[in-house]
């Protein structure tokens, strides 16, 4: 018979370790034991991942038929996007979450918690998608591996939601860390994007995690999977105007991106989930004409922004197709900026089908592109010279920053990959005007921007973040003495002397609807006249309140409508039926739960 997981010897020795280690180490230090093992394992899986693809990609492109050269690029990226549907289907049942935004709705609504399949499941099917030529990235599906790989180690019993969110952290942090070999961004990129309360004792772990997987991609990676920049010219403070005017030229193509991928990602939602294979097909018949024309959105297109910065542009261009044009600089600069826009549509017809990929790599390779584009042009209708390659890698963090909302990690990452700091100012020029600007024309990212404004994510605003968290549910007090609105003024006053509530609803006993309310304050002036006793109603004497608050309300609007009325307790209806009642002190003790559970050590 099979031997079940908890009798296997593996999990018995790991369970005896993790033990042992509980038993001999506090909590803090036991947080940062965890934060090296999730950082080593997700640093494991970023290696696993960008070799798969290369092999798979070598193994696809090398054994390709003579005849078969460049109708090749027709046909793979169709059978990857249609073999990574078929393998969630099979394997996953189709129950896949694609992207960053995922995890964050996690962190928000799942206490931190990430399905054990999600652990591999991004390293499968990316690999696959990208492998065949798939224009879409591989830094997304690391950050949800590592995120998953964090989470699943954090649900250990002794571990809270905090402790687990820190380690969910770690993992992303360790995947972008490996896959760029750039600690500093992976630790930022966990700080901007996923932990949106950060406090210092966070730090450690994110560093250790973030070390953890830079060694792994160090030891085990070769060197030409990695993306990185060996020379480029040194900084002229003569040039910050014009790195100023490319951070605005950054800006307004971050929002081109983001309209562009929200407009084709709304046609093929459209389309329904039962079609997958079909989205699938459509996608990757678009995605191979497209890179039949432009061959660099094969992939993830790294090489192709190396060789726009070193200056080798004849490896953008199909030889057959564009052999009397390639001497034409201004058709090569228009070229390099038909890459730049189309790519934004590869991305997005690469996505809907195969469910994999995001916009950290399109984005940079979009920034890429557009800082070439930028600085060819000003060389070609001026005297000036600007150093195309130095822009080339600025325009990175551009886009980076206005898309994915991430200055800082876009500055340190490419400060990292170009294996210094030389660039630091104009870095920070470039990232911070095109965030700003971006920034001005939207609040989130494009991402989370539907998420974000249903309030199923956390944000930077702390106080919105904890009251999303409180369930409106759980605060309606229905222990109210309940009048029809034929009560006479007499039996309301005994129902004041067998009740500790000084506020009475008035149902109509036919359908539920809330008529209307009424105070003990109201009644002090005929409750003590025996004569009105039987004259006067609960009709007469009761009073609309102030506001309604719906039963399926969000917290912050029925916040909201405390303040804006300063009452104390406002009814609560099911379209137009008496559920029961909020108070505003139920919600500040359910506030102040909150806090204690997310400030526990």
């Amino acid at each position: 018979m099979r031997k079940s997981r908890a009798e296997s010897p593996f999990y018995r020795a790991g369970r005896a370790a993790v033990i042992w280690l509980q038993r001999k180490l506090p909590r803090t230090q036991l947080l940062l034991v965890f934060s090296v093992l999730v950082g080593i394992t997700a640093g494991l899986a970023a290696v696993i991942l960008k070799n798969l693809v290369h092999a798979i990609r070598e193994l696809v492109l090398t054994n390709r038929p003579s005849y078969f050269q460049n109708q090749i690029y027709l046909l793979l990226p169709m059978m990857g996007i249609l073999l990574t549907v078929l393998v969630i289907r099979v394997f996953f049942r189709n129950r896949f979450e694609r992207g960053v935004a995922r995890v964050l709705v996690a962190i928000s609504r799942r206490s931190s918690k990430l399905r054990r399949s999600q652990m591999f499941s991004h390293v499968l099917t990316s690999g696959i998608t990208v492998g065949f030529g798939g224009s879409a990235g591989l830094e997304s599906p690391i950050v949800v591996t590592g995120a998953a790989i964090g989470s699943n180690m954090g649900k250990a019993p002794f571990f809270s939601y905090k402790e687990r969110t820190v380690l969910l952290a770690c993992g992303a942090a360790a995947g972008i860390a490996a896959v760029f070999n750039a600690p500093v961004a992976g630790l930022l990129f966990a700080l901007e994007i996923l932990l949106t309360d950060v406090t210092i004792s966070a730090f450690i772990p994110l560093i250790l995690a973030s070390v953890s997987g830079v060694l792994c991609s160090t030891i085990l990676m070769r060197e030409e999977v990695l993306f990185s920049f060996r020379s480029l010219q040194p900084f002229d403070y003569h040039n910050l105007p014009y790195f100023l005017l490319l951070g605005i030229f950054c800006g307004l193509v971050s929002v081109y991106y983001a309209q562009v991928t929200l407009k084709i990602e709304s046609l093929f939602h459209r389309m329904g989930e039962e079609s997958r294979f079909t989205k699938a097909l459509i996608g990757g018949a678009i995605l191979g004409l497209l890179i039949f024309i432009f061959p660099p959105l094969f992939g993830e297109g790294y090489e192709s922004i190396k060789a726009l910065s070193q200056g080798q542009l004849h490896t953008l261009f199909q030889p057959e197709l564009y052999e009397q044009m390639q001497d034409n600089q201004w058709f090569v600069l228009l070229f390099v900026g038909a890459i730049a826009l189309v790519k934004v549509v590869a991305t997005s017809v690469t996505w809907p089908g195969a469910e994999t990929g995001a916009n950290f790599a399109p984005s940079l390779f979009v920034g890429g592109y557009v800082g070439f584009f930028f600085s060819r042009l000003v060389n070609m209708v001026s005297s000036v010279r600007l150093p195309e390659d130095n822009f080339t890698v600025v325009g990175m963090a551009g886009i980076l920053a206005g898309v994915m909302y991430a200055p800082l990690t876009g500055v340190f990452l490419i400060a990292e990959i170009t294996n210094g700091y030389d660039l630091i100012v104009p870095l920070m020029v470039v990232a911070a005007t095109s965030y700003a600007l971006v920034r001005w024309f939207e609040q989130f990212p494009m991402d989370t921007r539907e998420l974000a404004k249903k309030g199923q994510i956390l944000t930077q605003n702390r106080d919105l973040n904890i009251l999303r968290s409180i369930s409106l549910e759980q605060l309606i007090e229905r222990n109210f003495h309940e009048l029809s609105p034929q009560t006479s003024l007499g039996k309301i006053v005994e129902a004041v002397t067998h009740t500790k509530r000084s506020l009475f609803p008035v149902v109509s006993p036919e359908d539920k609807h809330l008529q209307g309310i009424i105070l003990l304050d109201d009644l002090k002036e005929v409750m003590f006249k025996p004569e009105l006793y039987d004259q006067l109603t609960a009709r007469q004497l009761m009073k609309l309140p102030p506001e309604f608050v719906d039963v399926h309300e969000e917290m912050p609007s029925v916040m909201h409508k405390f303040d804006h009325t300063g009452a104390w307790n406002l009814p609560v209806v099911d379209q137009g039926q008496y559920v029961g009642f909020v108070s505003k002190s139920g919600v500040f003790m359910a506030y102040r739960r909150f806090l204690l559970m997310q400030s526990e050590k």
